[in-house]
Formats: structure tokens, sequence, C-alpha cells
């Protein structure tokens, strides 16, 4: 073997040795956990957008805004909501996933919206309200979340406010108290139709989820009239919950809320 190919040779090896270490190194380096979505801190609604890099978080039209009444367009469009809930809506599990209180359905009720069907999926609750009316944020905000077979999304919004002892006091007897990462199989009857108010009336635009992805193109269906919860009922929920779970306002961007009321 001539000199200059043992010359070669070892050269070869010099280089390969020093790719191993190179690489060796880099595998050593303990990566940063990712940063997980919040309602406090670093990662607040306000940071959702940088650290949720896959989501719409970062959107031009992102929920909840804040409801001008005299600026919102009035349409005779209530029949476009039509609710088809059973008197034996089953729930299958609640949940306390640390963002909030979720129960899930089995599949069977549903909504008729601007002639799609939508299944409801599940129910959840912000302390104090996300959606604003007028400036006023009401203490507590229920989200009916419905998908339809093209994965489209509606969710209707029941405001509550403080008052009198609302048939919602066996509903929180009979599945709270549930603590942080519980859940809690059920398969329970019940009747949602105390959850809604009296009137029709609604509020309707194109937003977004309000949590991480911030999936937009939802349909939202805020209803005008609130359901009536006792302090009581309030400081229930409240204390089965994290505090302050409500996404900070955002820009219209020229998007138009309508006023849907009956005739």
């Amino acid at each position: 073997m001539s000199k200059n190919t043992i010359f070669v040779l070892f050269t070869i090896l010099i280089v390969l040795g020093s790719c191993k270490n190179e690489t060796g190194s880099k595998q050593s380096v303990k990566k940063e956990p990712e940063k997980h979505w919040s309602y406090q801190g670093e990662t607040s609604p306000e940071n959702w957008a940088e650290i949720e890099k896959n989501s719409d978080c970062g959107g031009k039209s992102q929920s909840p805004i804040n409801i001008i009444v005299d600026h919102t367009v009035p349409v005779n469009n209530i029949d476009n909501l039509k609710v088809f809930y059973s008197p034996e809506t089953v729930i299958n599990k609640v949940e306390n996933n640390g963002h909030t209180i979720q129960f899930e359905f089995n599949l069977g009720d549903s909504i008729q919206y601007k002639n799609d069907v939508y299944h409801l999926k599940q129910v959840h609750f912000h302390e104090p309200a996300e959606h604003i009316i007028n400036g006023i944020r009401y203490p507590i905000e229920i989200h009916f979340v419905h998908k339809s077979d093209q994965d489209k999304l509606t969710v209707l919004s029941v405001f509550g406010e403080e008052g009198e002892v609302s048939r919602l006091s066996v509903f929180f007897k009979t599945f709270l108290p549930i603590k942080n990462g519980e859940s809690k199989e059920i398969n329970y009857p019940i009747d949602l139709s105390f959850l809604y108010p009296k009137s029709k009336d609604f509020y309707s635009y194109s937003g977004s989820l309000t949590t991480p992805p911030c999936t937009e193109n939802v349909n939202w269906v805020i209803f005008k009239d609130q359901l009536i919860l006792s302090y009581d009922q309030v400081l229930k929920l409240k204390d089965n919950m994290p505090l302050n779970n409500y996404r900070n306002e955002q820009p219209l961007n020229g998007r138009k809320v309508y006023f849907n009321y009956e005739k």
C-alpha cells in the first residue's frame, strides 16, 4: 500500500470520527419542553398565536368579541336555527380538563342552522363569560358545541346571570365536584331545555373556537337573554373550574354581527 493511500484512509477516519462526535453531541442536548397554552403567565391568551404554531390563533376572524348592540344588523332570520334536543339527552361523561368543566354526549341530539345539521358534541363553561355585550361581561358563559358530518362547527352560547335558584342546582349536585384531570363516566339522561332562555332572539357572526387551535369559520349563535343562576350556583361552578378561564376580546376586523329576532 502506497504512502498516499494510507494518508487518504487516515484522513477519512479522522473525518468520520469527527462527524460521529458531533452527532453524539447533538443527541445529548436536551430539548426545552414545549409550552402548552393556559390562561395565565407566558402561555396566556395574548401569547397563543406565538406558542401554538399550527393554529389559527393569529387569524383575522377570531372569537370572542364585544357585541355592540347598536352596531348589529337586524334580520328576521330566527328560523335559521332549529334545536332538536330530546327530553333525555344522554351525557356520556364529565371531565375537568384543566381548562374547563366539559360534558360530552352520546350521538343523537342535533340542531339545524342555515339548513345544515350539526350534532351536539359537548357543553362546557367559562367563568366569567368570554363574549361581551356593550362592554358588559356576565359571570358565566355556557357553550354548546355542535359539529356537522362535514366537520363544520356551530356553537350556541348562553350567558348566566346571578339571581334566583335555577334547575342548574340539580345538574351541579349530580355531577360536581370534579378535580382537575379527573373524568367520570355517566351515561345519564338529562333535559337540556332548562339551559336555554325563553326568548329565541340571538346574535350571530362568523368567528373561531375560543381555545387553541382557534379554528376559524365557526358559526356563533349567542342568545340575547340570560339563564338566571343563584349566587351559590355561580360559586359552585367557580370552585370546580380554573379561575378566569376566558380569552381576551378579539378585533372584529370588519365582520358583521347580526341580531336575529322573532316576529
